[in-house]
């Protein structure tokens, strides 16, 4: 695991963008805890961390791709993102670096 930011850094509702081992990933805030996925929306690699966020999921603000964030599979599309494995402590937030299987549901951890 790699701490990747504090909770009050990523706004309820929102993601930002980190970086583990030079890779770019998306991390979330929900009402139903954390999520991470890769940060580039396959189809044009726009930016996942400026789209909208709900309904549990994540729509890309180039072309209005639609990511689950649990499973990082995109709704209406056989595309699909990478999606990883977030853990809350003491008020840190931090992400497994090795990525699921592409569709592979993980379960975000809420903040405690």
């Amino acid at each position: 695991m790699t701490r990747v930011c504090r909770v009050n850094d990523v706004p309820l509702g929102e993601g930002r963008a980190v970086e583990i081992d030079g890779h770019r990933v998306a991390v979330f805030q929900t009402r139903n805890g954390w999520y991470a996925l890769d940060q580039r929306c396959p189809h044009k690699g726009g930016p996942l961390t400026d789209g909208i966020v709900a309904d549990g999921c994540v729509t890309c603000p180039l072309h209005d791709r639609r990511f689950d964030l649990a499973t990082g599979r995109c709704h209406g599309d056989d595309l699909q993102v990478r999606v990883y494995a977030v853990e809350v402590h003491d008020g840190e937030v931090w992400v497994d670096e090795s990525a699921t299987a592409v569709g592979e549901t993980r379960a975000a951890v809420a903040a405690a």
